[in-house]
């Protein structure tokens, strides 16, 4: 699989985990690439299937993989298991493509992961090298954290969704 998505370091304290009933699809995991239109793009991650590491105060604390489309289920198990409160930020690499499709607020849908990417073993190679990179961090490593093909999306927090970026992706009439 390659890499396609990723965001590092994302808050947990910025996303609303459990929103009640009647909010369901108040819970996700918004990122965006830009600011302003007509660069700004927002796609929800939590459909997203990959690897994702959950840190605490020293580093790395737990890594995990989400199959299917389960990253934002998986993370917000881990508010209710035995992980609850030993971690407080969390980085994704994602193997769903963001889409081009958009919802009613403009925000973009993920698609499958390309199958034929599997067959190219050094892109795989390179992918997991900077996946590696990026969650750990090592001092010593003169190779910069780069994936083949991949996007970084920055967290787009509960607070910057509802106040600044909802009015942008509205679609324009």
């Amino acid at each position: 699989m390659q890499v396609t998505s990723y965001g590092l370091f994302w808050r947990a304290d910025e996303i609303e985990w459990f929103p009640g009933q009647g909010n369901r699809n108040e819970f996700r995991l918004l990122g965006r690439i830009g600011k302003n239109r007509p660069g700004l793009r927002i796609a929800d991650f939590r459909r997203q299937q990959g690897i994702y590491i959950l840190f605490d105060e020293y580093g790395p604390a737990y890594v995990g993989l989400a199959k299917g489309d389960r990253l934002g289920a998986r993370l917000r198990d881990h508010h209710n298991d035995h992980l609850n409160g030993k971690w407080d930020r969390f980085s994704w690499f994602g193997f769903n493509p963001v889409g081009a499709t958009t919802d009613k607020h403009g925000i973009l849908s993920l698609n499958q992961p390309r199958r034929d990417v599997t067959d190219d073993t050094s892109t795989t190679i390179g992918d997991l090298e900077a996946l590696l990179i990026a969650a750990m961090g090592p001092k010593l490593n003169q190779q910069k954290m780069r994936f083949d093909e991949a996007e970084k999306w920055e967290q787009v927090t509960r607070w910057e969704w509802e106040e600044t970026y909802m009015a942008r992706t509205a679609p324009v009439d």
